[in-house]
């Protein structure tokens, strides 16, 4: 077996790993559900992922030290996960392949030469990361008033390697030096001491978005298995999926413009390897400088890395394919350079990862300018249980979509703008769609998120069972009455639909019992018997008081003295036999017609905020009790009563 069909299986086999893995993301005991499965195990073989929230949490989650080995392997052997790892990559290469299968020779060539552009990536890749750090770069500029003595050696230390390095001619003049560094200082000084570090700059993780790995997880997840869903029994629906549709289509369809790529001009991960790579002892090359110049390495290259001339070594992707297109085996992998020379320059200019840096740092406090985190925080922002604090949350949260794969009722949806800039696709719950609320006795979410923005949870921990019983149970908000939409409340029309779905024992929803006379339903009596009245005026629709919310009384009867209505027709009203009247009421005495109404309140102690109240309301627009933050568990300052 050659190296391209090695390369080949490999990347079939953990392409169809990766889908199986989403496939089985779905809550069941069966053996195509997720019984143990590791189906994060592609986001944690991502360094970014664990990168990302290295910088913005400044802790590793235990699965993603996986992470470790791909950056390991990397350093010695190359862009391996690019080549050969990589679902997203191998979807690449297989349709860049149909959009160069009948280009000849030199459109090929073309296709695949190297361009400048290829930076373009590793200034997202800065710019992520900057976001990602802007909560160190807050430390680092309130350290001089916080921690002077921290800071002033840190000065002094950073001083004494810039003499060292302008002794060894590693930097420029020594006068020069001291003064740049003299002016950093002062700057960093200056604006800890004058300025408000928090307002600068504040820790966003971002990566999610263009990170490979969470996207092509968040695209099969929500996009491309649901049609296979829809196709099934189920049907599953996300209200952002058309925006994740857009990215994903347009990502996998310029390769059949220019082959990956996705991977050479945007990629921040390939962009990340490609920077590890710079010290690879083992890499592609040629043996010796001089060769029959076919190009048919530049022909089937898949990083645009210009093998047949002076090569890439960033953007080499380990295709393998020149040593197998070479057929005078000018081309190898070898712990030698490429005779040809080798460059290893990623492209980035100092005035370029300046503004890549500052762009990402400035962007956070930009984008939460709209105080969405603060006192203007959206109510209608539900997060699915064991989620963080806000904050919290999105400094952990990488926007995979595992949460809402396998969240049984659909009711995890991914967000828009509702939470932000930087809550796009983020997990937020949504009552009117799926098959049900949160349900009581699932806790999927939190066992699936690869980074524990939704910590996982144990079912006495959500209940507030057992040793939580203090603590009370996990509160994802509160559901509220709309009495200007409820049928009780607003119409007269008894149903108690939300209350009797309370999933909380003992129910978070009790009624409040009225008793109100129907519209014209004062009426005369024509005629009497001890169980049946003939009625005067408008005729009376056959069977609607009897379903055992109208009762009937003479006027001067108290209220006790109501009867239950079991039949009725257009003018005439039957109750039962064991509540008959003694005597036949007289001809012309006046009869009340009463509707029981049996008005919802809600208890905002018990509570949990599940929504299964609002998902099965039976107003089917606006729901007549909806459920917002307000009191959730994870922000006591959004709540609605003192807790102690």
């Amino acid at each position: 077996m050659n190296i391209i069909k090695a390369r080949r299986i490999a990347q079939v086999f953990f392409f169809l790993l990766f889908v199986w893995f989403c496939v089985v993301t779905t809550v069941g005991e069966r053996w195509w559900q997720w019984r143990g499965w590791p189906v994060n195990w592609f986001l944690q073989l991502d360094p970014l992922v664990a990168l990302g929230t290295l910088l913005t949490t400044k802790t590793v989650y235990a699965g993603l030290l996986w992470g470790v080995a791909t950056v390991a392997l990397t350093v010695v052997f190359g862009r391996f996960f690019c080549g050969w790892l990589c679902p997203f990559g191998a979807l690449h290469q297989f349709i860049g392949w149909l959009g160069r299968r009948w280009k000849k020779h030199a459109e090929r060539v073309a296709m695949n030469q190297f361009r400048q552009s290829q930076v373009i990536k590793y200034y997202v890749l800065i710019a992520l990361l900057s976001a990602a750090a802007g909560g160190l770069i807050s430390e680092a500029l309130r350290l001089p008033h916080r921690k002077p003595a921290v800071a002033s050696l840190l000065a002094i230390g950073g001083l004494l390697i810039l003499t060292w390095l302008t002794t060894r001619k590693l930097a420029g003049r020594f006068k020069s030096a001291v003064l740049w560094f003299s002016t950093i200082v002062a700057v960093w000084i200056g604006i800890g001491l004058i300025a408000q570090p928090d307002a600068l700059a504040a820790a966003s993780l971002q990566t999610g978005l263009l990170d490979p790995i969470p996207l092509v997880y968040r695209s099969f997840n929500l996009v491309v298995l649901t049609v296979f869903d829809g196709i099934g029994a189920a049907n599953r629906f996300y209200v952002a999926a058309w925006t994740i549709t857009l990215v994903f289509l347009a990502a996998v369809l310029l390769n059949l413009w220019i082959p990956r790529f996705y991977c050479r001009f945007i990629c921040p991960l390939g962009a990340l390897f490609g920077v590890l790579v710079r010290w690879t002892p083992w890499r592609i090359g040629k043996r010796v400088g001089e060769c029959s110049g076919c190009e048919l390495c530049e022909n089937n290259c898949e990083g645009a890395c210009d093998p047949f001339g002076t090569i890439h070594t960033s953007e080499c992707l380990l295709c393998m394919n020149c040593l197998h297109a070479c057929r005078k085996a000018k081309m190898g992998y070898s712990l030698n350079r490429s005779a040809s020379g080798e460059d290893e320059a990623t492209g980035v200019t100092r005035r370029g990862f300046l503004a890549a840096g500052v762009s990402g740092v400035v962007a956070v406090p930009a984008a939460r300018l709209g105080g969405f985190l603060d006192h203007n925080w959206n109510s209608n922002v539900v997060r699915p249980p064991g989620a963080l604090a806000e904050e919290d949350f999105l400094n952990r949260c990488i926007k995979c979509g595992q949460c809402m794969r396998v969240c049984p009722t659909n009711v995890i949806q991914p967000a828009l703008l509702e939470a932000g800039l930087g809550g796009l696709w983020t997990p937020v719950l949504n009552f009117r769609i799926g098959t049900s609320g949160c349900q009581l006795n699932c806790i999927a979410c939190g066992n699936v998120c690869p980074t524990a923005a939704i910590r996982p949870l144990t079912l006495d921990e959500k209940h507030g069972a057992g040793d939580f019983a203090t603590a009370g149970p996990v509160r994802m908000g509160t559901a509220f009455v709309d009495r200007s939409r409820c049928l009780p409340w607003a119409m007269d029309m008894p149903c108690i639909v939300c209350q009797e779905n309370c999933p909380v024992s003992p129910k978070a929803i009790y009624v409040r019992e009225e008793f109100q006379v129907i519209e014209n339903g004062a009426r005369i009596i024509r005629s009497a018997t001890t169980t049946n009245l003939q009625l005067d005026g408008a005729a009376l629709r056959n069977g609607k008081l009897a379903t055992g919310d109208y009762f009937i009384r003479l006027e001067n009867e108290t209220p006790a003295e109501r009867r239950l209505i079991t039949e009725n027709s257009a003018n005439a009203i039957t109750v039962a036999g064991n509540s008959a009247w003694p005597e036949a009421p007289e001809a012309g005495r006046r009869a009340l017609i009463e509707v029981r109404l049996q008005k919802p309140m809600v208890d905002p102690d018990r509570c949990i905020g599940c929504g299964v109240c609002q998902h099965e309301c039976p107003v089917s627009g606006l729901r007549a009790i909806r459920v917002t933050a307000e009191n959730e568990s994870r922000n006591p300052r959004h709540s609605l009563t003192a807790r102690t």
